[in-house]
């Protein structure tokens, strides 16, 4: 009996130690998907009250039963935004007209700047032209005649046009010239032409003549005629160039005295009274006394008119 006590207590003791082992097999044994899951959420609860002391938020991280947007919420915001682009679309249309619009009223400033500046610039080009030739005193020629006086008894011609315009372009001395001088008839075809107010033919057959005839003694006649047309004809910048011309290129010529008076004339009409009695000072600085008193007499009343001093 005293040797089988021990056995059985030391059998006892085995079992005793056999317990733990097993019921640490048992826990040592892999959760199940369940148990991880319910695991997870717990931490995640606690997570959130440690965050969110004061309770979680109404829709955080999708664990709200109800959606974060609504279907009426969105098509509400799809619409607010297409207005929007709409309302955007419209402005940047309307940005680029009005700066089609500016460069366009731009284009057109910077033309008319630019006309503007070549006509003031074509003007002062033409006073300064007219200024240098009144200023230019050519030395008179030796071989200036004396004019002719009309015969007695046959008075010359009178253009209708002209009130203060003098009888002294009249082929006067067509008694004196054999009558079958083609040029004087030439001329007189031309200056006929003038007198009957005919200014578009009288130009172009003077012209004819000084072209046909350039040596003839009606050569200045001719010129200082054609100058006169333009005049009456309501083109004075024209009928300025015309009689300056006349002066410069034959100031010996029977009519260069006329063309400087003429040429005052048109530079009244331009508006240029200062210009005007230049020439009127070069008629009187160039001739003086060899001066027609006809002519004088014409010179003296424009001068008054240009307020010359």
């Amino acid at each position: 009996m005293k040797i089988l006590r021990p056995i059985t207590a030391l059998a006892a003791s085995a079992a005793i130690a056999l317990v733990p082992v097993s019921s640490v097999l048992a826990q040592r044994q892999p959760p199940t998907p369940e148990q991880r899951i319910q695991r997870l959420e717990r931490q995640v609860e606690e997570m959130q009250r440690r965050v969110f002391p004061k309770g979680k938020p109404a829709d955080t991280a999708g664990f709200a039963d109800d959606p974060a947007a609504t279907q009426s919420s969105v098509m509400s915001l799809d619409q607010r935004l297409d207005a929007l682009e709409h309302q955007l679309a419209d402005m940047l249309r309307q940005s680029e007209e009005n700066g089609n619009r500016l460069r366009n009223l731009e284009t057109g400033i910077n033309q008319l700047k630019s006309n503007d500046d070549q006509r003031i610039q074509a003007l002062e080009q033409r006073m300064n032209d007219a200024a240098a030739a009144a200023t230019a005193v050519p030395q008179p020629d030796a071989s200036i005649s004396t004019p002719v006086s009309p015969p007695k008894g046959k008075p010359s011609p009178q253009p209708k046009t002209s009130s203060a315009a003098p009888k002294t372009d009249a082929p006067e001395e067509a008694a004196a010239t054999p009558v079958t001088d083609p040029g004087e008839d030439a001329y007189t075809e031309g200056f006929h032409l003038w007198e009957a107010g005919k200014y578009d033919d009288a130009i172009s057959s003077l012209r004819a003549f000084v072209k046909t005839y350039p040596k003839h003694r009606r050569v200045s006649y001719a010129n200082n005629l054609i100058g006169r047309a333009l005049l009456d004809k309501g083109q004075p910048r024209d009928a300025a160039s015309a009689l300056l011309a006349n002066y410069r290129n034959n100031p010996g010529g029977e009519r260069a005295p006329d063309s400087l008076y003429y040429l005052g004339q048109a530079l009244m009409q331009l508006n240029q009274p200062a210009q005007a009695c230049k020439a009127y000072g070069e008629l009187d600085a160039v001739y003086g006394a060899k001066i027609r008193p006809d002519l004088k007499s014409l010179e003296t009343d424009a001068k008054a008119k240009a307020n010359c001093g």
